[in-house]
């Protein structure tokens, strides 16, 4: 098995979600699909795409493409993170705790696939506002890199 191959593998991929778009034009409607998809290797790198095309499965593939381009680290403290941090992004508002060990991953499924991603087993989570995934996904990746800008 080749290097490339095994880096690969190492590589876990969560779709957090899917949606169908259809366009109305003078020969009826036109579909295409996007993806909103979270890249991680489970030791503190995380990154999110979010890809449209006239497949699902093409959609998939450029989120996850551009996923791996946007990665950012983030060091683990254990499996928690440090301390409590909530930030906002757009009208989406997430909260995140630390949990004890063995609690695991207490959110919704946008914030679910990000620590997932990044190696936190262990959180308790809270969104505000807006649930839109993305703004979601944005709001959870800002608070892990906040919260550990302070140590």
């Amino acid at each position: 098995m080749s290097n490339n191959q095994r880096n690969q593998e190492e590589w876990i991929k969560k779709v957090v979600t899917i949606n169908r778009i259809s366009k109305v034009v003078k020969g009826g409607r036109r579909m295409r699909f996007n993806a909103l998809v979270v890249v991680g290797d489970r030791a503190g790198s995380v990154g999110y795409g979010y890809g449209k095309a006239g497949e699902v499965s093409n959609a998939i593939a450029k989120a996850e493409k551009r996923a791996r381009k946007s990665l950012i680290k983030i060091p683990l403290s254990g499996s928690s993170i440090p301390y409590m941090t909530t930030t906002k992004f757009g009208a989406s508002k997430v909260l995140l705790k630390p949990a004890r060990k063995g609690r695991g991953i207490v959110g919704a499924k946008p914030v679910r696939a990000v620590m997932e991603a990044a190696g936190i087993s262990d959180v308790v989570t809270k969104l505000f506002g807006s649930h839109n995934p993305l703004n979601v996904v944005k709001a959870t990746l800002a608070a892990l890199t906040h919260s550990f800008e302070v140590e």
